[in-house]
């Protein structure tokens, strides 16, 4: 099988600043790409403001003896099991590449330079998020646009996957997931006063028209609460805000676990289903937000992502396992066929 037979699945995924000097270069890159969708920010701003919030993350991140993300060392975890699962089912023919939004040398027009040299022709951009919005799998579609309008058709065959949010196995895997640490939890608490917050990756509501992926959030947290509900009867949504202005999601986490408490929660577990990868979101924010509470003596537990939880894995290679299949069956394009000229 020749090289245009392969298939390379570009798995994107947000990235996290490993250097803390790099947080200047880092929030201007995200501001130009999901601020300015809904903040009207001027051109001679955006670099003032990378280093204003550079300072910010820098104090924040320094807080827990300099905080190091393990997203990037996950995600690559994710990668690898991935690529294990399709090269299992179909050999060589794919390979998994990996992309960050916004941290180099990953960015995806860095990485299609690098899956074009290697011959590649059949692309699938697989955004590893949960909901589909312009905030994050349009994102990736849009950084690929521009990389590959930059120079001439090389891509013959596209396939595009742009969330999992409704896949009943995925909200299956998250609902076993939760029980067997609420399971444990209620060895000390009644199972009808743990107060379980279901955390989802807050949004704006208006954002030029935009979809924010509000609706979709909404659909896993309620596939989730449905599966759980009967016998863990505190669960609440919460929406992990970014203090940015404008009207967002609620309720948002800190009133959520509020509410929770009111009806009777005498401990809060915080389990982050709106996130698929580990990130400072889920660690530093979820715990500063624990640390409020704590002070109240209210015992809490954060559970961390599903990560490189292998049965996520293999369901996350089975979404794709379709169109890699459409993938591999398809022509060549006429128009990047070889003419044909007849005898005379």
């Amino acid at each position: 099988m020749g090289d245009r037979e392969r298939v390379a699945v570009l798995l994107v995924g947000y990235g996290e600043v490993e250097d803390y000097q790099d947080f200047a270069a880092y929030n201007e890159m995200a501001l130009r790409l999901l601020s300015a969708k809904f903040l009207r920010i001027p051109e001679f701003a955006f670099r003032w403001l990378g280093k204003l919030l550079a300072q910010s993350d820098q104090r924040e991140w320094g807080r827990e003896d300099r905080f190091h993300s393990p997203h990037n060392a996950i995600f690559e975890a994710q990668r690898q099991g991935i690529e294990e699962v399709l090269q299992q089912r179909f050999g060589a023919q794919v390979e998994v590449f990996k992309a960050f939004n916004f941290c180099e040398p990953y960015l995806p027009e860095q990485v299609l330079a690098q899956i074009r040299a290697r011959g590649f022709r059949r692309l699938l951009v697989y955004p590893l998020l949960v909901i589909d919005s312009i905030f994050t799998s349009g994102l990736a579609l849009q950084q690929v646009n521009e990389a590959l309008a930059q120079e001439e058709r090389w891509v013959e065959h596209l396939r595009y996957l742009p969330s999992f949010f409704d896949r009943p196995d995925y909200h299956s895997r998250l609902a076993t997931y939760l029980e067997e640490h609420l399971q444990r939890i209620a060895q000390r608490h009644q199972p009808s006063r743990i107060g379980l917050v279901l955390i989802n990756h807050g949004s704006p509501y208006k954002v030029k028209g935009f979809a924010t992926g509000i609706e979709e959030s909404v659909v896993v947290y309620e596939r989730v609460r449905e599966r759980l509900i009967q016998r863990w009867p505190l669960i609440s949504i919460g929406w992990l805000n970014h203090d940015t202005p404008g009207r967002w999601t609620i309720p948002d986490v800190v009133q959520a676990s509020e509410n929770l408490l009111v009806t009777g929660a005498s401990t809060l577990v915080y389990a982050p289903i709106g996130f698929v990868t580990e990130n400072h979101e889920t660690i530093l924010d979820v715990g500063y937000i624990m640390d409020r509470f704590e002070k109240r003596a209210i015992p809490c537990t954060r559970l961390d992502c599903l990560n490189d939880d292998p049965e996520f894995l293999d369901r996350a290679a089975g979404w794709v396992t379709p169109l890699v299949q459409e993938l591999l069956g398809a022509e060549v394009p006429y128009s990047n066929a070889a003419t044909v000229v007849p005898a005379e």
